[in-house]
């Protein structure tokens, strides 16, 4: 049996992430989440409602940064893995309120790596970002790059914790994985997203924003396909790997935004879509695109949801949800 420690339980990849952990009755999941309300909270309730119905699954309502309860919580359970999902994310919001995602994304990670390093856990896996690879022009991104110059203090954040584990691994013998996620989207998502923020506007009868007149590349992750790359690197025991690596979990597929919104349309054929253009934003890049080859070393990682049937999936949960039609 083993016991894993999911911080952010309560946020999109992590609720996605202990359910399908706890779909095993070979693992315990215990989740921390401080609750907050950076976006609908009822969101968070909601997933939280959906873990706590399994045997396997205990909560803690709780911050990573409180050493005093992190210490606590570490102690009760002897975790053999600790996933670290807990972060303030968001790219647009960070240049904003750049206190808030040093409190929790820098000083709140140096905290889970304290504990780790102190009770001895057997794996660390905590969340970076494809922001990291700031204004890099040479696709598609693999994890070799230069990741040197972020673009928002969010990417800076997430480079900080790639530096952080690494040296933490070195002197303290810790295995750790990093893993630079690339837009993901799906059911139960975050509300700043954009798939999830156009439908707001749509069903709201509201114009969709497009900055840079959505001529933008994305990478679009479906979540299952996330979960999918973030359970090979949670089993990987490659003797060739280093203690520390950093792997992309993407789609391997950059695709226009505007061929994202032409499928929101095909979706919703019986609204009326209205959109404003607007200028590029600061710290946003023009393109993600993931290489896979390095994950695909460990096992065969093939997402299995281009955005055709990604968008389907999450617009028809979101009908469900929000009861609209």
């Amino acid at each position: 049996m083993r016991n894993i420690l999911v911080t952010g339980s309560s946020g999109f990849i992590g609720f996605h992430l202990s359910k399908r952990l706890l779909s095993s009755k070979s693992n315990n999941v215990i989740g921390i989440d401080n609750m907050n309300d950076y976006y609908d909270f009822k969101l968070k309730k909601d997933r939280l409602k959906i873990l706590s119905k399994y045997k396997n699954f205990s909560f803690y309502k709780s911050d990573i940064q409180n050493s005093v309860s992190l210490k606590k919580i570490f102690k009760k359970h002897n975790f053999n893995i600790v996933i670290n999902l807990a972060a303030q994310a968001g790219v647009r919001n960070s240049i904003n309120d750049p206190d808030t995602y040093f409190k929790y994304n820098i000083n709140g990670f140096y905290e889970i790596l304290k504990k780790c390093t102190e009770f001895k856990i057997e794996h660390l896996v905590y969340a970076s970002s494809s922001s990291v690879y700031g204004p890099s022009t040479k696709y598609p991104f693999n994890e070799n790059l230069d990741t040197s110059l972020p673009k928002s203090f969010y990417a800076a954040t997430k480079k900080v914790n790639e530096v952080i584990a690494h040296s933490f691994s070195d002197i303290y013998n810790l295995k750790a994985t990093g893993m630079r996620f690339f837009t993901v989207y799906g059911p139960y998502g975050r509300p700043d997203m954009s798939l999830y923020k156009f439908l707001n506007s749509i069903y709201n009868n509201k114009p969709i924003e497009l900055f840079n007149s959505g001529n933008h590349f994305r990478d679009f992750t479906y979540i299952e396909d996330c979960i999918d790359g973030i359970i090979i690197l949670l089993n990987r025991n490659d003797k060739n790997l280093k203690k520390h690596e950093i792997f992309n979990i993407g789609n391997g597929n950059s695709r226009p935004l505007v061929k994202f919104i032409n499928e929101i349309k095909k979706n919703t054929s019986s609204k009326k879509i209205k959109i404003k253009k607007l200028p590029m934003q600061t710290g946003d890049v023009f393109k993600t695109h993931s290489s896979l080859k390095k994950i695909n070393k460990i096992k065969k990682f093939k997402p299995k949801y281009n955005i055709e049937t990604g968008i389907k999936l999450f617009i028809d949960w979101y009908r469900k949800y929000y009861l609209v039609k």
